[in-house]
Formats: structure tokens, C-alpha cells, sequence
């Protein structure tokens, strides 16, 4: 390896800002360069639903890599900036402004990109929620007197109606399916998510097509299948993400789903690794099934593991795919893959809260899911984790009893 080259990261998000510093922590001694398209430093985007629009005080980002890191760990941060190009055979990468890097390895963190709706007029009252700006332009809404719109019943929809009607805000949320959060959770989860909803104030509208939208520089109409014509003074749009591949479409890098990389998140190009949500890779969990994960924890995890490898060493991801969600006094999570599963045991916990068990043919544990106000549920949530990485098939009448998940691990030999 040279001394004038070496590690490129394209995308300063939470997954290349792990990975970053990953890589100084293991002892790496070349250049690392970190290229962000934003102005701001990289920051942690969970609270950009939450927490920047619930606080009273003027929100700041909560910052992954500061200066003060970034100049201790000798990572050279290029921000509001976009890789253009890559040249696999030269190993050159090309910026927006006409600037050329050279690389030895390259890691691409690139992330997701909010799916726009389409021939929706241009406004400033039609928001997206992506980054801090977004968060910081849709916070002025949020107060009372004001109507706001969701359309999309995910979880960044849903977070953002709970921090809307927190904040004293009328909401309405829009979503097409009949029901929300279709994808990824258990009818029970979406209803006790609606009921918490409904008790707090937001109008739910399930199972409704968007017939038409118009704004203006004060308000935003939506025309609705129902005959409804709801007046919002912002829309903010929730239906899904799409991982960013248009730097390796360019490149000639495999696509499926996201940026194809294998277990050890190599790209289809020597040198060229991806991670976070831009990328599907096969989960030995799941018969090396091809996952695509748009989750905090995923994106940490595989930043890390991405460091290590492209450092010479030749890790497998196998991390439990999990994901949360803070709304109202209710947290909801999810550990493992839903869908694999084929029979589902609930378990009660008292005050409302509950967890299901999935389980497959073989009736092995491949995901749990649970919802409860504050903490209720993350003890057990957490054991459910454990006990699919260990792929455990546990007996049925221990996970539908308040026996001791932790008396079903395995014990170590």
C-alpha cells in the first residue's frame, strides 16, 4: 500500500462515520478520507423524528465525529460534496467539483434516499424527512394551530404524527394499505400502534388512494378515494426509501436490491466494499437470504465489520437484524425477520405490553416482535435476540409463560 493513498469512505452518515473511526481504533496508519454531500459533520439521524421536533429548545445535531475527533483520529472530512465517478482500473475517484482522489480500498456508505412522490407539486410545504435541514424546516410546523399531513404509515411517518401531536399539533395520517406498518410487522403490533395513535389524537385514515394533491405557498390539499378533501398546512411524505446506487451503477458494480455485496460485504469489484443502507448481503440466519436493512443498528454494526475487512481481515456479518421505534410513551422493536416466521406465540407482560414469537417450519426462533410503554419490553427483547443467534429452538410453552427466556439459552461448553 502506498503512503499517499488509502481509504476512501463515500457517505458521512452513521455507517461511514463508524467505519472511519473503526479503522484508526484497529491501528490503521493511512490516509482515511471520509466525503459527506452534506455541509454539516456527520450526526445521528434517529432524532431527526423525534427528538429535534419534540424539544422545546432550539434542537442541535448529536454529532457522530466532531472536530475535535476528526482531528485526533486524522480523518479528513470533505463535506457538501458528491462522488461523480469511479475508476475501477486506475482506482481514482472523481468528485462533483472536478476533484480526483486517488484510493487504494473503498468503502461506499451512500445510504437511502426518501422515495419522492411522484408528479406531486413543487412547495415548500411538501417535506421530506432526511436530514437535519428537513427536520429543522418541518419543526416550524410543529405547534398548535397547525394541521399536519403524513402520507405513509411507516415508521418515519408515524414517528413524526406522534412528535406533531405531542407538540400540540392537529395530524393526520394517510395510508394506502389497509393498514399501517404493512411491511415488516405483525397485524397485533399495527393495532395496538393505531389504538396508541388514535388515543392521542391523530386521525388514522387506512386504505385510501391519493387521488390528487396542490399546494401553495399557505396550504396543501389532499383529494383522497373516500371523497375526502383534507386542507394540511404541511404534507410530509413517508412512503419508503430507495438505497443511493447511482455512483456504483457507474462504477459497473452488481446491483440487487442495493449495492450487491457478499457476507463480507464485499462489492463485485475488487477493493470496493459497501455497508449500511445502500447495500444487500446474504444473512446466514436466513439460508442466505439477500436482506437490504435500513435500521441505526445495522448500519453501526456493518460499519464496523467493513473497517475490519478492509483492513485484511475476513469477517462474515451475522449480526440479528433489529430495529426500534420510540412513539408516544410506546417503544416498539423488532429482532430478527418477520416473514421467515410461520407460527407466532404471544407472551403477555402486564400494562398492555406484549411480545410475538416467529417461528419457522423447524419451529427455530427467527424473530420476535414486541411493543409496550417505556422500557416494558426490552428486556426480553434482547434475550429474543440472543436466542436467534444461537438458533435456538425453544419449547413453546416457555415462550407463551413468563418462564426465564435466559434459562433457554444455550449454556456455554
Amino acid at each position: 500500500m502506498s503512503s499517499d493513498t488509502g481509504i476512501i469512505i463515500v457517505g458521512a452518515g452513521e455507517c461511514g462515520a463508524r467505519a472511519a473511526l473503526s479503522l484508526r481504533e484497529n491501528g490503521y496508519r493511512h490516509s482515511i478520507t471520509l466525503i459527506g454531500d452534506e455541509v454539516h459533520l456527520p450526526y445521528e439521524r434517529p432524532p431527526l423524528s423525534k427528538q429535534v421536533l419534540l424539544d422545546a429548545a432550539e434542537p442541535r445535531t448529536s454529532a457522530v465525529l466532531n472536530d475535535i475527533l476528526l482531528g485526533e483520529h486524522a480523518i479528513r472530512h470533505i463535506g457538501s460534496a458528491s462522488a461523480s465517478a469511479i475508476d475501477t482500473s486506475a482506482k481514482r475517484l472523481a468528485l462533483s467539483d472536478g476533484r480526483v482522489l486517488p484510493y487504494d480500498k473503498l468503502l461506499l456508505t451512500t445510504g437511502a434516499a426518501p422515495r419522492r412522490l411522484p408528479d406531486a407539486p413543487a412547495g415548500s410545504r411538501i417535506l421530506y424527512l432526511r436530514t437535519i435541514d428537513d427536520a429543522l424546516a418541518l419543526r416550524s410546523f410543529m405547534r398548535a394551530g397547525m394541521h399536519v399531513g403524513v402520507l405513509g404509515g411507516g415508521f418515519i411517518g408515524l414517528e413524526v404524527a406522534a412528535s406533531a401531536c405531542s407538540r400540540g399539533a392537529k395530524v393526520t395520517v394517510i395510508e394506502t394499505q389497509e393498514r399501517i406498518l404493512k411491511r415488516g410487522v405483525p397485524a397485533p403490533i399495527a393495532e395496538t400502534i393505531t389504538a396508541l395513535h388514535q388515543r392521542n389524537g391523530v386521525t388514522v385514515k387506512c386504505g385510501v388512494a391519493v387521488l390528487g394533491i396542490e399546494a401553495d405557498e399557505r396550504r396543501v390539499g389532499i383529494t383522497l378515494s373516500d371523497g375526502d378533501v383534507i386542507p394540511v398546512d404541511v404534507l410530509v411524505v413517508g412512503i419508503g426509501a430507495q438505497p443511493r446506487t447511482e455512483l456504483a451503477v457507474q462504477a459497473g458494480l452488481a446491483i440487487d436490491n442495493g449495492i450487491a455485496v457478499n457476507e463480507r460485504l464485499e462489492t463485485s469489484v475488487t477493493d470496493i466494499h459497501a455497508a449500511g443502507d445502500c447495500c444487500s448481503f446474504p444473512h446466514p440466519l436466513y439460508g442466505g437470504r439477500r436482506l437490504r436493512l435500513e435500521a441505526w443498528r445495522n448500519a453501526q454494526d456493518q460499519g464496523i465489520l467493513a473497517a475490519a475487512n478492509l483492513m485484511g481481515e475476513a469477517r462474515s456479518y451475522q449480526a440479528v437484524p433489529y430495529f426500534w421505534s420510540d412513539q408516544f410513551d410506546h417503544t416498539l422493536q423488532i429482532a430478527g425477520v418477520v416473514d421467515e416466521g410461520r407460527a407466532v406465540v404471544r407472551r403477555e407482560l402486564g400494562d398492555g405490553a406484549f411480545i410475538l414469537f416467529h417461528l419457522d417450519d423447524e419451529w427455530r426462533l427467527v424473530a420476535a416482535s414486541g411493543v409496550g410503554p417505556g422500557n416494558r419490553v426490552a428486556k426480553d427483547m434482547k434475550l429474543s435476540e440472543m436466542l436467534i443467534a444461537k438458533r435456538v429452538n425453544p419449547p413453546i410453552e416457555a415462550l407463551a409463560t413468563d418462564a426465564s427466556l435466559k434459562s433457554l439459552l444455550p449454556r456455554a461448553a
